[in-house]
């Protein structure tokens, strides 16, 4: 259990928390969420003891251990993978290496002997015995193989580390777990594998996590830091988000009669009492959700954009015809005699290991790039907006500001009144249209890349990783935008609920071809069949 009493912290003028009280307990996870800049991971530091606040504490239980993912990937250079995991329990490993030095002195004392014996029985009782047997199964479940749990640090790729440093979070059943972000960089069986073992964790987590269908398979809480305060709120992240959009609704429907608004309140409280899985962590936010009262739900001052892809004309049966694109980058052969046919009602998926490779194929459809062999054709009924992975080039220019910038991509060259009015839908309001292009956050440029789009009127996307440096609200809208879209897609994204509730198609390019199969992405991972054919072409 951690406890937080009166915390408050500002920066200047900036007010992130204010009076903070809220208890996170043992066998729940809680899922830390707010708006970009909010204070999310500034929170997890004071929570770690990194950052002192300047008003209240934050208190444990005597003898429980906190753990934290590090974010530093290269602090750990010069040690062994194996041991940089049993670091994460700080007193095992003081223990371990006294031990060791004591039993490495020549001139070993009577004095030494007690010491060592004083050792070994702390060792014991800190399950030292299963140290290393434990660190290799986190290690082996996260995907480091065997012979790497003796390398150097230094000698591990980033994503490498990165799972070690997850490793050494997890060891030893810390009694509070914290997680920030530590879905990035995991492929999808890392998650898979963090997600059992978050669900089966007795103790208490709390996390930060863009990734939706991460927070919605481990959360049973929802942590909502808004207005300076945070509110805990029972179930996941869907449940939060729809309770609080029904809320909002209720509440601005200001006529309607409160028998009916409670009506609405527990059916919508029902059906997703309903729907829990057949998981630990779905049956315990079951009984929990069970218990929800109507003022428990309330509505959030999120403010999501609004985004909305219309087509200027509808399109014809013919849109893609894809034959044999092979592509060689530094040497590398990326695409191999790739083809596909696409149909009007396709939105594709394109997954797969490698990255490059799926970037090279948007590069060759958005015409960016030439193939070395192969050729495609888009129908002639069909336009195209392209949303690349690299969107640094379009935010080079010399414009004053955001309406300038939009406005030369505006194929009517529209109004001043209209284009502020577009940014506005996509959170630029008031003096925030008036910035330099140039000085853009990540997740600014993206929103300023999507108004382009929708500007456009195209009737096919592509689009490369789009939900990239965007907050949970931002997700969201964007998800809902494609959902409703009319015309055809194809889109990569490492966001599972993304891929899950838009695709209809998913193409995995492998090194040797490619697997294409008409079903949603759930289906693509579960069907035995699809991942046996995968699995044959990248061995």
């Amino acid at each position: 259990m951690i406890q937080v009493t009166n915390v408050s912290l500002r920066y200047g003028d900036r007010k992130l928390f204010e009076d903070v009280n809220i208890k996170f307990t043992p066998g729940n996870c809680y899922g830390l969420i707010g708006a970009n800049g909010a204070g999310k991971s500034t929170f997890l530091k004071i929570l770690s003891g990194e950052i002192e606040p300047q008003t209240g504490d934050v208190s444990m239980a005597p003898g429980e251990r906190l753990a934290v993912l590090k974010q530093n990937h290269f602090e750990y250079e010069e040690h062994e993978v194996l041991k940089v995991v049993i670091m994460g329990h700080k007193r095992l490993y003081e223990v371990m290496q006294e031990k060791d030095a004591i039993y490495m002195k020549a001139d070993f004392t009577d004095e030494d002997g007690m010491k060592a014996a004083e050792l070994e029985g702390e060792f014991a009782e800190l399950n030292g015995w299963e140290a290393e047997s434990e660190a290799a199964i986190l290690l082996k479940g996260l995907g480091i193989t065997e012979e790497l749990h003796t390398k150097k640090m230094a000698d591990l790729t980033g994503g490498e580390k990165v799972k070690v440093l997850l490793a050494q979070a997890l060891f030893g059943q810390p009694d509070v777990l914290l997680l920030d972000e530590p879905t990035n960089h995991l492929d999808i069986h890392a998650i898979a594998w963090l997600e059992e073992f978050l669900i089966n964790f007795e103790n208490t987590v709390i996390v930060v996590s863009h990734d939706r269908h991460f927070l919605n398979k481990v959360c049973t809480h929802i942590a909502d830091l808004d207005f300076s305060k945070i509110k805990i709120y029972v179930g996941n992240y869907d449940f939060w988000y729809e309770s609080s959009q029904l809320a909002l609704k209720l509440t601005q429907e200001a006529n309607k009669k409160k028998e009916e608004k409670i009506k609405e309140l527990q059916n919508f409280i029902a059906r997703f009492s309903a729907n829990a899985s057949k998981s630990k962590q779905a049956t315990s936010r079951k009984k929990l959700l069970d218990k929800i009262t109507i003022d428990d739900i309330q509505p959030s001052s999120r403010r999501y954009p609004y985004v909305n892809f219309t087509p200027d004309r509808e399109i014809g049966n013919d849109v893609l015809r894809v034959e044999g694109l092979s592509k060689t980058i530094d040497g590398v052969k990326v695409l191999d005699n790739i083809s596909f046919i696409m149909n009007r009602e396709d939105k594709i998926a394109l997954v797969g290991r490698d990255e490059i490779a799926i970037t090279t194929l948007f590069k060759i459809l958005s015409g960016e790039i030439e193939p070395d062999s192969g050729t495609f054709k888009w129908g002639v009924t069909t336009t195209q907006a392209y949303f690349p992975k690299d969107n640094s080039e379009f935010f080079t220019g010399d414009e004053p500001n955001l309406v300038d910038w939009l406005r030369q991509f505006s194929p009517n060259d529209q109004s001043e009144s209209f284009l502020r009015g577009f940014l506005g839908r996509m959170l630029f309001s008031g003096e925030e249209v008036m910035k330099k292009p140039s000085v853009l956050s990540g997740g600014e440029k993206v929103r300023c890349m999507l108004s382009k789009m929708m500007l456009s009127g195209a009737n096919v996307l592509l689009l490369d990783e789009p939900t990239n440096h965007l907050d949970l609200e931002s997700i969201t809208a964007l998800n809902n935008g494609l959902i409703a879209y009319k015309g055809a897609m194809i889109f990569t994204s490492h966001d599972h609920q993304f891929v899950q509730t838009i695709a209809n198609r998913i193409i995995e390019i492998t090194s040797n071809g490619i697997v294409d199969k008409q079903m949603t992405y759930d289906e693509f991972l579960e069907d035995d069949n699809v991942q046996k054919q995968v699995k044959e072409l990248y061995a």
